[in-house]
């Protein structure tokens, strides 16, 4: 067996060093070449293990690492953006439906009648 198929047997039974691959933290020529100097030595392959207790360990530290991104002082002016949009829409559409109700229910108050003529 040569050295490359060798190598793929090893990555294919360590499935923690593909996700390194998927997340671009490491290549696989980096892999290669690190299994080209040290084969498949523990001692050099200890800094990549994770542990792989649950997937939901990994879901919460990306969903950390995005929190951590977001600064709440933009969110903040947006949320308060938004809340006057949906406060000037909701002036505006109460006022019409005022303005509706009034044109079909009639005036508040009898008009007196004006003769002009002496009818």
């Amino acid at each position: 067996m040569s050295k490359k198929e060798e190598f793929k047997e090893f990555i294919r039974n360590k499935p923690e060093l593909v996700e390194y691959i998927k997340n671009d933290e490491m290549t696989m020529q980096k892999f290669y070449e690190i299994y080209d100097v040290y084969g498949t030595d523990e001692n050099a392959w200890k800094a990549y293990e994770r542990k792989n207790d649950t997937s939901n360990n990994l879901n919460n530290f990306k969903l950390t690492d995005i929190m951590k991104k977001i600064n709440v002082d933009e969110l903040q002016k947006h949320i308060n953006t938004a809340q006057k949009a949906l406060g000037v829409v909701e002036d505006l559409t109460s006022k019409g439906t005022n303005t509706i109700n009034n044109a079909i229910k009639g005036p508040l108050s009898s008009r007196p009648l004006n003769k002009f003529f002496e009818d």
